[in-house]
């Protein structure tokens, strides 16, 4: 079999890996099942044992990915839909039920295929410090901090080394990690975004590894949120569509929206929007 092309998506290293073997069968190790939620097509892909994460390259845990063709095609409500269905994908990972939660929003503002960390970061409803200075007020609210790491080519640290210092302040129940990622398929750009428990390594979609943010580093459950904005196309070159601003746009307001959905009981995205004026 030829090397899989490069993807930071479970469910599509998946189909790559039987498409090369020629075979659709399961996988050893892997577990992968579809399903329709709020009329997004939702993939689950669960690495179980080292011999499925050798065959997909991806750590062992679940990888939940959620289409967003309906979205896409600007079909009616299709933006609340899909906030509703990312952030019930979200609660399937057992949210802690107290404690403060990180959303740790990587990428570079600057270079527009990176910036959906950033995006996000600017639609997600901050709280831990109205719950301590106005805690009857804001008694419904899940206490939430954002942290903005930025790159080390901007900073001079690792966003893994800042997040984990800022959760030495906040000692938090959960980091929620969101980023950009890559993928093999130039028509997923965009159009899928994938969530998982087992974190992420910033850059490895385009082959610029740095230090892991996951449970082993950070120190606490991590999930990663991502959505893939550009493809490997070789020789370190690295493909993004011309909608590309567009893209990030849209869907680092989805991923904000539906954070802020799960971590919130109640809120809805009419309420998002008025807390977010």
């Amino acid at each position: 079999m030829r090397p899989m092309p490069r993807t930071d998506l479970a469910a599509e290293a998946n189909a790559l890996f039987q498409k090369s073997a020629a075979d659709t069968s399961a996988l050893p190790g892997v577990s992968a099942r579809d399903e329709i939620l709020s009329g997004f097509p939702v993939t689950t892909v669960e690495i179980l044992d080292d011999a499925g994460a050798e065959a997909l390259c991806k750590p062992k845990g679940k990888y939940l990915s959620l289409e967003l063709d309906n979205l896409l095609h600007r079909r009616e409500n299709a933006f609340e839909n899909a906030a509703l269905a990312l952030s019930e994908l979200l609660k399937r990972f057992s949210l802690p039920p107290e404690g403060d939660i990180v959303c740790a929003c990587l990428g570079n503002p600057d270079i527009t295929p990176d910036a959906v960390g950033p995006i996000a970061a600017q639609n997600v409803v901050v709280t831990r410090h109205l719950k301590r200075s106005l805690p009857q007020d804001f008694a419904a609210f899940r206490s939430v901090a954002v942290v903005r790491p930025g790159v080390l080519g901007t900073c001079g640290i690792e966003s893994a080394e800042a997040v984990r210092a800022f959760c030495a302040v906040v000692s938090p129940a959960l980091v929620v990690v969101l980023d950009a990622l890559a993928a093999a398929d130039f028509a997923r750009l965009g159009r899928t975004v994938q969530l998982t428990d087992t974190g992420i390594a910033p850059g490895s979609g385009v082959g610029n590894d740095r230090a892991a943010l996951n449970a082993g580093t950070l120190g606490v459950p991590v999930l990663a949120v991502g959505v893939p904005t550009v493809v490997d196309a070789g020789e370190g070159l690295f493909v993004t569509p011309r909608t590309v601003d567009d893209l990030v746009r849209r869907t680092g307001k989805l991923i904000g929206y539906a954070v802020n959905l799960a971590l919130h009981n109640g809120l809805t995205c009419g309420d998002v929007d008025l807390l977010l004026e």
